[in-house]
């Protein structure tokens, strides 16, 4: 059964007339004709009474007219979405992010998004950066952003640099001092988070380089837990410093120069599935807004070098 057929069967019973409804349609009588049987034998009905008045609807055509009404709107919402979805004015789009980027970067870059696309519907998922890249990869979200990895299934595009620093509270000795070198930690008690993210391999190593083992260790399955932790005075912490700007700000904990060691950078990127991106005003737009990363966030810093 096609479009065209129910919108011809439509058209006639509106008009009553072939010929009205066949120039109404902008066609031939003929081919309308030809739609109208085409119908008929799909249903094995007649649908019209040929009269010397014009066509009259059956017991039959008068059942199929408001299922074919539906059919049509329905048909032309749907047509109009897609040419709206193609236009950017509406659609759906599906990111997959690193817990300290869902956490404390994209909400920024989301607010600013749904401004110009507020009929956008964003589905966002979270999960570390192994897991998001195989989302990529299998075509269930549109873009991701992770630490840089390599994987040839995607490519990369640099965002910016989260760098880990160490804080504590006002009132810890590290703090008064605002200084300390990385053999001191041997002496406090740590603070780590998220045993599964690289986060935490990368803090264990500093230490492991150092040759520096902690007094005593408590373990948090997250970021804000940890911030936490070190605001109730249990203890110092590497932290990202996107996640720690907003209590650096209001003076609730204190950044610490950890002396001794190198400073640990990480690259944040965003990965998409190679080929040819489709052309979209709003995807266009989040592209743009995360290249404004180190401008929009606190303490996302720009990059220093770039794949």
């Amino acid at each position: 059964m096609l479009f065209a057929q129910i919108e011809g069967f439509l058209e006639i019973a509106r008009q009553g007339n072939m010929r009205r409804a066949a120039q109404a349609l902008s066609i031939s009588q003929p081919a309308l004709t030809a739609r109208l049987q085409g119908l008929e034998e799909e249903f094995g009905a007649v649908l019209f009474r040929r009269t010397h008045s014009g066509m009259l609807l059956t017991p039959a055509g008068r059942a199929f007219l408001p299922h074919a009404d539906r059919a049509i709107e329905s048909i032309r919402s749907g047509r109009s979405l897609v040419r709206e979805l193609e236009h950017g004015v509406i659609g759906e789009l599906a990111l997959a992010v690193a817990p300290a980027v869902s956490a404390y970067v994209l909400p920024e870059i989301l607010v600013r998004f749904t401004e110009r696309h507020p009929d956008v519907r964003l589905l966002v998922r979270t999960g570390h950066s192994e897991e998001i890249v195989d989302l990529v990869a299998r075509g269930e979200v549109e873009l991701g952003i992770v630490r840089q990895l390599r994987d040839a299934r995607v490519r990369s595009r640099p965002l910016y640099e989260d760098e880990l620093i160490l804080v504590a509270r006002p009132d810890h000795p590290f703090a008064v001092v605002g200084s300390v070198d990385v053999a001191e930690i041997s002496h406090a008690q740590l603070i780590l988070f998220d045993r599964t993210s690289s986060y935490y391999d990368v803090t264990n190593a500093l230490f492991r380089i150092a040759g520096v083992v902690p007094r005593g260790v408590t373990e948090v399955d997250n970021i804000e837990a940890a911030k936490r932790m070190v605001e109730r005075g249990l203890g110092v912490a590497l932290l990202p410093g996107t996640s720690v700007a907003d209590v650096l700000s209001s003076g609730t904990l204190r950044e610490i120069d950890l002396v001794g060691t190198a400073t640990i950078r990480r690259q944040i990127v965003a990965v998409e599935r190679p080929g040819s991106r489709p052309v979209s005003p709003f995807l266009d737009t989040l592209w743009g807004l995360l290249d404004r990363i180190p401008e929009l966030i606190p303490r996302a810093l720009p990059l220093t070098s770039a794949d």
